[in-house]
């Protein structure tokens, strides 16, 4: 098997490494504490299982709205690698804290220790893709998104089904703590090999106030029309994306009438399938930084979808019982269901990828990692509106269908809108 170049380089392996076990870990803990919440700690610390659930999802997502002006920053004052190796350290001291909340099942203490790593990932996002094209030729970049990209969703699809097998595995507690702890250990370990990357703002002076921050960067970044495109673009391709994930286990419980297994099925098919569209991407495009493609493979998930919504209504169920895996794929009118979510999320790996590339390649290299923050601010707001969007769509008695129909629709000017992204490259 030939390993591609960029993939046994020290410029790449060792922050490609630190990032797929950042990912990793944080979903393997998340999904412990979610399974743990779900079946037995919830009733035991006499909290709402569901409502806990739900804020453990947003102390996660908190820190990005409130850290990431703060990490770009830093990232763009300091040599990256070296503030890398400070945040798997403090990853190792989260896992320690949150083998007592396993041990002890302290709801409370384990959310705490959620919103910390919520933090630590805020803090690393612009150093992972600042430090890219520093240390990648211009002609690698697009293969360095797309390992990276594709890394990342194996990564949540393995430590998401871990996280839940073996927090409910008679020994849970000592098995999560031992896989967590061991996890982080090896970060630090390959964080240690990434190369020493040369601050680019060395006298930048720190502005600490959050909020003038915060709206500083995106009024910066406004002024950049492709770059701000991108970002956009990017933002919605993680409102569709969590609108999907988060709905998996509705739409199978209650438009498929089929249980956890195919649930998980889901889960796998459409990070593969991200993870297929990344590397597909960069075989497209042969290396160049372009969104030729992103417009298509846009319109590719809005077709996707709208069979996936005349899919759900065809589908064979198993008589008067609940569907396992087996049975779902029994019947070939259920594949179908199966493709496009295998379609969307290849398309949604296509249109992706460039976009990172280029926002990486045309934003300012003395304020990269503070382009990368603003990206990610706007990114966890988008997340936040496709959680308050689907429960508005719900409360009003939409089905998950239709919620996945109003997606498709909503996604055709997105598909415009990234035109304008290719035609700003076709004139410059």
């Amino acid at each position: 098997m030939c390993i591609p170049d960029i993939l046994k380089s020290r410029r790449f392996l060792p922050l490609f490494v630190t990032q797929f076990l950042g990912a990793f870990n944080d979903n393997v803990f998340k999904n412990a504490l979610v399974m743990l919440i779900t079946y037995k700690a919830a009733s035991e610390a006499g909290g709402n299982a569901q409502l806990l659930v739900t804020l453990a999802a947003g102390l996660f997502i908190l820190p990005y709205l409130l850290f990431s002006a703060t990490a770009g920053q830093l990232a763009d004052k300091y040599d990256r690698a070296a503030i890398a190796r400070i945040v798997k350290i403090a990853e190792i001291a989260l896992m320690a804290v949150a083998a007592a909340g396993f041990y002890t099942h302290s709801v409370y203490l384990l959310l705490g220790v959620l919103f910390c790593m919520g933090v630590h990932s805020t803090f690393f996002g612009p150093i992972k893709y600042a430090l890219l094209p520093q240390h990648l030729h211009e002609n690698e970049l697009l293969a360095g998104n797309a390992y990276v990209e594709a890394g990342t969703f194996l990564a949540i699809l393995i430590g998401t089904i871990s996280g839940g097998l073996l927090i409910m595995h008679p020994e849970g507690a000592h098995l999560i703590t031992v896989a967590i702890m061991v996890i982080a250990a090896l970060g630090y370990i390959s964080s240690r090999y990434i190369p020493r990357a040369d601050a680019p703002s060395p006298d930048l002076r720190i502005n600490w106030n959050l909020v003038q921050e915060t709206w500083r960067i995106i009024q910066h970044d406004r002024k950049n029309p492709r770059v701000w495109r991108c970002i956009m673009g990017i933002s919605w391709f993680w409102l569709v994306g969590a609108t999907f994930l988060s709905q998996f286990p509705t739409y199978a419980k209650d438009v498929l009438h089929a249980d956890e297994t195919v649930v998980t099925m889901f889960l796998v098919a459409f990070s593969l399938g991200i993870g297929a569209g990344s590397l597909l991407c960069n075989v497209l495009l042969k290396g160049k930084v372009s969104s030729a493609y992103a417009p298509w493979a846009a319109f590719g998930i809005t077709l996707f979808t709208i069979d996936l919504f005349f899919a759900s209504s065809a589908v064979v169920m198993a008589g008067e019982g609940i569907m396992n895996v087996s049975l779902f794929l029994a019947h070939a009118a259920n594949w179908r269901i199966l493709l496009d979510l295998c379609g969307v999320a290849i398309c949604g790996g296509v249109f992706v990828v460039p976009l990172y590339a280029i926002i990486q390649h045309d934003s300012e290299p003395q304020s990269r990692a503070r382009t990368i923050a603003s990206n990610n601010i706007i990114n966890a707001l988008f997340m936040v509106a496709a959680a308050i969007g689907t429960v508005a769509m719900l409360d009003a008695s939409f089905t998950v269908p239709e919620v996945f129909l109003t997606m498709a629709v909503l996604n055709v000017p997105v598909a415009l809108y990234t035109m304008r992204i290719r035609r700003n490259q076709s004139a410059s």
